[in-house]
C-alpha cells in the first residue's frame, strides 16, 4: 500500500474533532473596527461572503486587512457537495437584479485593491448564471478601474459559452477548484462535478486566454494518500494552472464528511516544496490556507506588473 500523509500523533482524527483540533489549527476570534465595518456593509447591501458561508478560519486576518471574498448569485447552491457548508436546494430563489450594483458599490466604498468573487452553482439556469456573474464583474470594474479581480467559478457543467462569458471579463485570476484527489471525488463532491471536468475547465480557459492566471485548490485530510496529492498537482500543472493552494479540510457540521486526519505543518511544507518544483508560479500550502487565501495577492500583482511592462515597454532599435 502507498504511504499515507502523516496524521496527528500517527492516529486518525478523533471523533470529537472540535475538541481535538491540534494547536496549529487554533486561530484568534475575529474582531476589530474594520472587521465590523465590512460585516455591516455586506449586511446592508444584502451580500453574502464566502468568508462567513464557508466558515473560513482566516476571516479575522483577511477582513481586518481589507480583503474579502464575496459569494454571488445567492446563498443557496443547487449542488450538495459533502464538504461544503453552503445550503442547497434544487431551485434556489431568483437572482437579485440589484446584485451587480451592490457588489460594485461595496468594492468601491471599501476601497479594496484586490477582490475575490465566487458564486454558488446555479444548475437550474440555462447558462448556469454566467451572464449574471459576468455582469457583476463588469460592474465592479466600471466603478473600481484599478482593482484586481479574482473569480472562483463553478464548472458550469463544462459549458464553453458560459466559460467564454466569464473569461471575457477583465480578470486578473480565474480559479476553479478540483477540491480533492480523483479517487475521492465521487464521495466528496456532488455527482454533477467530476475531477476530469474540472481539469478540462481549467485547460479550456487557459487555452482561450493564455495570459490569464489560473488557480486551483486541494483540501487535505479526507483520506487521500500523498502520492495521490502529487498526482493531482501534476494534473493541474499539465493543464497550465499557475497558482495552487493546499489546506486542511475542517468539518462544517456533523452532517458533513468527517475529517480523516489532521495534516501536520511539516507535511504541508513538503507538499508545497514538491508543487514549487513542478513549476507552479505561486504555491500556498498550510493547515489554514483556503482557496481564496490572500497570500497570493503580491504574486498576482507582481506578475501583472511584469506583463504590463512587457506589453508597453518601448521596442529596442536593432
Amino acid at each position: 500500500m502507498r504511504p499515507s500523509l502523516p496524521i496527528l500523533n500517527g492516529e486518525p482524527a478523533p471523533t470529537s474533532e472540535r475538541a481535538a483540533k491540534p494547536p496549529w489549527l487554533k486561530v484568534k476570534a475575529p474582531g476589530g473596527p474594520r472587521y465590523a465595518a465590512m460585516k455591516q456593509r455586506a449586511r446592508r447591501l444584502g451580500l453574502a461572503t464566502v468568508c462567513e458561508e464557508a466558515q473560513c478560519p482566516n476571516i479575522g486576518e483577511c477582513w481586518s486587512g481589507g480583503t474579502a471574498t464575496f459569494m454571488l448569485m445567492g446563498e443557496v447552491c443547487t449542488r450538495g457537495c459533502r464538504f461544503c457548508a453552503v445550503d442547497t436546494q434544487k431551485r434556489p430563489p431568483a437572482l437579485d437584479p440589484a446584485e451587480p450594483g451592490n457588489i460594485a458599490e461595496a468594492v468601491r466604498d471599501m476601497a479594496l485593491s484586490y477582490v475575490v468573487i465566487t458564486s454558488v452553482n446555479r444548475d437550474d439556469m440555462p447558462d448556469g448564471g454566467s451572464a449574471h456573474l459576468a455582469s457583476c464583474l463588469d460592474a465592479v470594474r466600471a466603478q473600481s478601474p484599478s482593482v484586481l479581480l479574482e473569480v472562483l467559478i463553478p464548472d458550469f457543467q463544462g459549458d464553453r459559452d458560459a466559460l467564454d462569458r466569464i473569461a471575457g471579463t477583465d480578470l486578473a485570476v480565474l480559479a476553479h477548484n478540483v477540491e480533492t484527489v480523483e479517487r475521492l471525488t465521487p464521495s466528496v463532491r456532488d455527482p454533477r462535478a467530476s475531477y476530469r471536468q474540472s481539469l478540462e475547465v481549467l485547460e479550456y480557459v487557459k487555452g482561450q486566454r493564455p495570459e490569464l492566471l489560473t488557480k486551483s485548490s486541494i483540501m487535505l485530510g479526507l483520506g487521500e494518500e500523498e502520492s495521490e496529492v502529487v498526482t493531482t498537482l501534476a494534473d493541474l500543472r499539465s493543464v497550465g494552472v499557475d497558482i495552487v493552494t493546499l489546506g486542511q479540510y475542517l468539518r462544517p457540521s456533523h452532517k458533513h464528511l468527517s475529517v480523516q486526519s489532521f495534516i501536520t505543518p511539516e507535511a504541508f511544507e513538503r507538499l508545497g516544496q514538491r508543487a514549487r518544483g513542478m513549476g507552479f508560479g505561486f504555491v500556498a500550502s498550510g493547515p489554514l490556507v483556503r482557496s481564496s487565501y490572500r497570500a497570493g495577492e503580491l504574486y498576482v500583482e507582481g506578475r501583472l506588473t511584469e506583463q504590463h511592462s512587457a506589453l508597453f515597454s518601448p521596442v529596442q532599435a536593432g
